[in-house]
């Protein structure tokens, strides 16, 4: 397996700027604190919780619209966190998914698309059967000078993985208040890999699970059959 690939699972979810920013041109345009952030309105909310909100991945991500421009903004979102999926992408990581957590805020970002841009989200979030689409409503979410309670997110279908019985946090992504342990992702690998495959080595560990698609299906089953469901009842589900 060679090494790029490697990089792209073990460093999900990739690095992201602190503050809000514009996607275009294929990269970010960093916003300064207190800046107005352009080009909202007609625009839907969208949290981001893992490497959607990371520039480097949007840019893959939307490569195939050409020349698309996304605001994303960072938020404070209450009573939540961003706790890792029971399932392997495609590209060997363990994603994240959100979680409902009282008493924690998670510092995620919003991504704010067009109809042709969530067309293009739902085709790399829905298709793979890994995520539902819907909408969080009596929420509190800060982000771009005002509080919303209600944004759209996808939602793990295969629940929140847990490490002795409770979900297991991003450790790259900062919360207050967080009641979970948290991981980076390279060390969330080590502990599946512990559990599924303690025989390879981590890298080998890995490339199995970009290189075979059986492989990742029974790694997932494995790790939903332990996995805790999404928690939140004021969750609507949207079919794309």
């Amino acid at each position: 397996m060679n090494a790029d690939a490697l990089r792209l699972a073990k460093t999900y979810p990739y690095p992201a700027p602190e503050g809000s920013y514009v996607l275009e041109h294929g990269g970010p345009r960093e916003l300064a604190d207190g800046t107005p952030v352009p080009g909202l309105d007609g625009r839907a909310p969208v949290l981001a919780v893992g490497s959607n909100r990371a520039p480097e991945h949007l840019a893959r991500k939307f490569a195939p619209l050409g020349g698309t421009t996304i605001p994303v903004t960072r938020a404070r979102l209450a009573d939540f966190d961003a706790v890792y999926s029971a399932h392997f992408a495609s590209y060997g990581a363990i994603p994240a998914t959100p979680q409902h957590a009282p008493g924690t805020t998670v510092m995620l970002s919003v991504t704010w698309l067009t109809a042709p841009q969530l067309v293009r989200m739902h085709e790399t979030e829905v298709a793979s059967e890994n995520y539902a689409f819907g909408e969080l409503t009596g929420v509190r979410l800060e982000t771009a000078g005002r509080v919303l309670e209600s944004v759209f997110a996808y939602v793990s279908r295969r629940g929140c993985l847990t490490d002795a019985g409770r979900p297991v946090a991003l450790a790259e992504v900062e919360a207050e208040g967080r009641r979970w342990p948290a991981l980076t992702q390279e060390e969330m690998l080590g502990r599946a890999r512990d559990r599924l495959a303690p025989q390879h080595a981590l890298d080998e560990f890995v490339g199995a699970a970009i290189a075979r698609t059986g492989t990742r299906a029974a790694r997932t089953k494995f790790l939903a059959a332990q996995a805790q469901p999404f928690a939140f009842e004021a969750f609507r589900a949207i079919a794309v």
